[in-house]
């Protein structure tokens, strides 16, 4: 098992963001994660890449405990993110996070960091131009300057050039033009048969349930669903009330 997430409570002083969340991710799968705004998607990939500390619970990556909360007979355990990273499992945040007046290439060299020689780093570059071609001729560009969905390419890029085992997606697809969203998502796609494992939070549902093996819907903190994708897509009256979305009956029958 890649990833295990058990009985995790995540706190933001007096408000609880996290209730009790139990889920896990079979190696070399994707999957998907979806819910409302403030569901707490985005807290769980926080707590797993180390950014916030569990107030219970624990954390397992590759059946080693990363994080966990001072709860019952489990002692209190807290990695730090850059050892998160160097044992491969990487965070590829919500808003792209880039370094805008760096070039292209140096915002993926930073990425690099784990990786200590050049045949190595060129070897992962080439890998990452690979899966997203539209960066070989921005390299030199500065990063600001790319459109949405380069900039989006590029944000994941520099998440692959620490060569992953387990890449966590955060909202990729936002603010893209429908296009932008299918380049985006047919790279996400090549990545995940490439052999890397994939937790993906993204509200476009439909557009990512193909590529996913398994999926998640969170409400209010807290698992209210779960299934493979297709199984879950076809509660609509469900899905159409905890997405929040009145068309999403009708669309998930088309």
């Amino acid at each position: 098992m890649m990833l295990r997430v058990e009985d995790l409570v995540v706190r933001y002083g007096a408000a609880t963001a996290v209730h009790g969340v139990s889920l896990s991710v079979e190696d070399n799968k994707c999957v998907l994660l979806v819910g409302p705004n403030g569901a707490g998607k985005s807290t769980i990939l926080k707590a797993v890449s180390g950014l916030v500390r569990p107030t219970e619970g624990q954390i397992l990556f590759q059946g080693k405990p990363i994080q966990a909360a001072e709860n019952g007979k489990r002692g209190a355990i807290s990695t730090l993110p850059n050892t998160i990273v160097k044992m491969g499992l990487i965070h590829c945040p919500e808003g792209r996070r880039l370094f805008p007046q760096m070039t292209v290439l140096d915002n993926l060299k930073l990425g690099a960091f784990t990786i200590k020689d050049r045949a190595g780093y060129r070897t992962q570059l080439g890998q990452v131009l690979e899966w997203f071609p539209q960066l070989k001729d921005r390299l030199r560009q500065r990063a600001g300057t790319l459109s949405g969905g380069e900039q989006q390419m590029l944000a994941i890029g520099r998440a692959l050039m620490s060569r992953p085992k387990l890449l966590l997606l955060d909202e990729p697809s936002l603010g893209l033009s429908l296009k932008m969203k299918q380049v985006v998502f047919a790279g996400v796609q090549t990545i995940r048969k490439s052999g890397i494992t994939i937790v993906l939070v993204e509200q476009d549902v439909h557009a990512v349930s193909s590529i996913s093996d398994y999926m998640y819907v969170m409400t209010a903190g807290k698992i209210s669903a779960e299934g493979k994708p297709d199984e879950v897509l076809s509660q609509k009256e469900f899905m159409a009330t905890y997405l929040g979305t009145l068309d999403f009956a009708a669309n998930s029958s088309k």
